[in-house]
């Protein structure tokens, strides 16, 4: 069991994280069938409630929703009683008189998600899908799942493995929710950053941080590069996007320093140049566009173990029974 909210890596032990690793594993395998859909949240109601502008995690958890045969409504900010002033708690008890047994939240303020899931407005569970510059959950678990697939041969384990995190740590709920969960599950992190976009108190992270992008890459198994927030950006953190770039940027020239079976991640959306060059990302280490695909099946595994998988059958069960 991994409770009855998903709000951060940090609420995640070591087993809880794995139990969530495998069933992932176990969705995956249904989601190369041609019919992919479980009837496990059959009736469940599963609400999408976006504040914030999204396409990839928007998407990816209405589409492991409804491969659950969950109930989906997708909630956005814009043109909604949310832009004519309504309150995140009457927001919050409308989806609840709608009978919503799971809602996934995706807000601009830092805490939302945990203000909507303590404050008693909702009944069913709360899923955290990106608060402020705070976590990420579900991508810090794509990411892991991500990693499992491609280092120590795909044995699945990440114990003592390096993975070496890049870019706007200062905005990134990413590099937070990643730093927490690869730590617990044994892998030794390293962000590297200019010091203007490293956050206050990083030295207390259980990570190693570097300034210097090339020191970190001859000894990676893994680099993830992190999107430049410039929308989350009110002053200047770096003198200008070419400097950021040779600074920090990875490029060919980068990616030969890189041990041979290294692979390269990116939470997305790229900036192409900036963070990482055309021809990095469009590579065959690249596992880019595999994270997207894991991102569904995380999701599925998620809403799963929340929501059915306690009280239902097992992924196994559930796929050769079929809909």
């Amino acid at each position: 069991m991994i409770g009855k909210h998903l709000l951060s890596t940090y609420d995640l032990s070591r087993d809880q994280a794995l139990s969530i690793l495998d069933t992932t594993a176990e969705l995956a395998a249904v989601s190369e069938r041609s019919v992919k859909k479980l009837p496990t949240l059959r009736g469940r109601t599963v609400v999408n409630l976006f504040f914030e502008d999204s396409t990839r995690t928007r998407l990816s958890f209405e589409l492991a929703a409804k491969r659950l045969s969950a109930d989906v409504i997708t909630f956005s900010a814009k043109g909604s009683s949310v832009s004519k002033g309504e309150s995140l708690k009457d927001t919050a008890l409308t989806l609840e008189a709608m009978g919503a047994d799971a809602v996934i939240i995706r807000h601009g303020a830092s805490g939302a998600p945990y203000r909507l899931a303590n404050a008693g407005w909702i009944g069913g569970s709360v899923i955290n899908a990106g608060d402020g510059t705070h976590e990420h959950p579900t991508q810090a678990l794509l990411d892991a799942f991500t990693l499992r697939r491609h280092l120590r041969g795909g044995v699945g384990d990440l114990s003592g493995a390096r993975v070496v995190i890049v870019g706007d740590v200062l905005h990134s709920r990413v590099a937070r929710s990643n730093v927490r969960l690869l730590h617990t599950l044994g892998a030794h992190v390293t962000l590297v950053a200019p010091p203007t976009l490293l956050p206050v108190g990083v030295e207390s992270w259980p990570c190693t941080v570097s300034y210097h992008i090339d020191e970190a890459l001859p000894s990676a198994d893994a680099i993830m590069m992190l999107r430049v927030q410039a929308e989350r950006m009110a002053g200047s953190y770096f003198p200008s996007a070419l400097e950021y770039s040779r600074l920090y940027g990875l490029d060919a020239r980068r990616m030969r320093a890189l041990p041979p079976d290294a692979v390269v991640l990116h939470p997305g959306p790229m900036n192409r140049g900036m963070e990482i060059s055309a021809e990095v990302a469009d590579s065959p280490r690249a596992v880019i566009v595999e994270q997207v695909t894991n991102g569904v099946n995380v999701r599925m595994a998620v809403l799963y173990l929340l929501l059915g998988g306690a009280n239902s059958e097992t992924p196994d069960r559930a796929d050769k029974e079929g809909v």
